[in-house]
């Protein structure tokens, strides 16, 4: 059940709208990051925020002491939908469609970091689902997700609709999961190192179907049915007809049609209540192809001690006014090292700071 806010308001966003279970707190810690997307941290504490449509990277000089974050500048310009970041060996890896780039010793660079270097640049160019979630693995690989460049269309498997990995330096590409429609989020279970992420549900079949999905990784090359299947059940109209739904792997929890689930991240902290531990929060980005908008919140999945998904609850909402109006939009999920939890933000160009103190 959801409480009361508590929070640090902002003069530019309307965040004491935003409601929470008793005991968490919600406060701005910039809102001067336009499109702010994936998010990571760096190891001296640098928080890089990619965007979409901006072509730029941020980053975010951090002040324990402080409410708000002391700086934001920008590391990278000109990139094509530069929306994932990701961090190894002092070096920030950036997602840009077709490529791979990375700023060398960025943090000791943040003024001048200098022409990045190409990584990988075989990936597709085609715009629609072209943003790519990256981040790397207990494996020391990079993670790359690579959406269908359609709503629903048969593509060579190797290549759409699917998650890949590579090694730091872009050689031994290798396809880890297929029929993934859209994955904008993955992480990996805590002790169990196994992969989860989310997945996009088709349009343009109704408000109610079918459901986004939350998936679990339990071999290489996996098939999670697109685009033949939908939320494990869904035969889809124009391709089911050529496999069956039990030829794929289900769900391991749907998420509702159209919520647009894109950041998912295993909460590792040690802040929040136990019982939140290890648990996953999900952004819901928010719906556009249904007649009344659902998601634009941030839910939380709670998981048995076998992995199963034993139950789904509301964790912030708020973004979506009774109107059916937006002002916020949620897309990617950190822990910092306290414990608090981060939210970004690209409708409001904000990231959100969640801490909690006992009631």
């Amino acid at each position: 059940m959801l409480g009361p806010l508590l929070a640090t308001a902002s003069d530019a966003l309307p965040i004491e709208r935003l409601a929470l279970p008793p005991g968490f707190h919600v406060e701005v810690l910039s809102d001067r990051v336009p499109g702010a997307r994936g998010m990571v941290l760096g190891p001296k504490g640098t928080l890089f925020v990619g965007s979409r449509a901006q072509g730029v990277v941020y980053a975010v000089t951090l002040d324990p002491s402080r409410a708000y974050a002391a700086g934001v500048r920008t590391v990278a310009s000109g990139l094509n939908m530069p929306m994932g970041v990701a961090m190894r060996g002092g070096a920030l890896y950036i997602s840009a469609v077709s490529r791979i780039v990375r700023f060398d010793d960025i943090e000791n660079r943040l003024d001048r970091p200098g022409k990045p270097v190409v990584v990988y640049d075989k990936l597709p160019s085609e715009p629609q689902h072209g943003g790519r979630y990256i981040a790397f693995g207990p494996d020391q690989r990079l993670y790359v997700g690579v959406g269908a460049p359609c709503n629903v269309c048969k593509r060579d498997e190797n290549r759409y609709a699917m998650i890949g990995s590579m090694k730091p330096d872009g050689t031994d590409w290798r396809v880890v999961a297929r029929g993934v429609r859209n994955a904008v989020g993955f992480d990996w279970q805590p002790g169990t190192h196994t992969l989860w992420f989310t997945d996009n549900g088709r349009d343009r079949l109704g408000d109610d179907v079918p459901d986004d999905e939350l998936n679990r990784l339990t071999r290489v090359g996996e098939h999670f049915g697109f685009p033949y299947c939908h939320a494990g059940n869904i035969a889809d109209p124009e391709f089911g007809r050529k496999s069956r739904c039990a030829d794929f792997s289900p769900p391991m929890a749907k998420l509702g049609a159209h919520v647009a689930a894109l950041g998912m991240r295993f909460y590792i902290g040690k802040q929040f209540p136990r019982d939140y531990r290890n648990s996953i929060f999900i952004a819901e980005h928010g719906s556009w192809d249904r007649s009344r908008k659902v998601g634009y919140r941030v839910v939380r999945a709670i998981l048995d001690t076998k992995g199963n998904v034993t139950k789904q609850e509301i964790f912030a909402q708020g973004w979506l006014g009774e109107d059916d109006t937006a002002w916020g939009r949620p897309v990617d999920l950190l822990t910092l090292p306290d414990g608090s939890l981060l939210i970004s933000d690209d409708h409001a160009g904000a990231i959100y700071r969640i801490t909690y103190r006992k009631p």
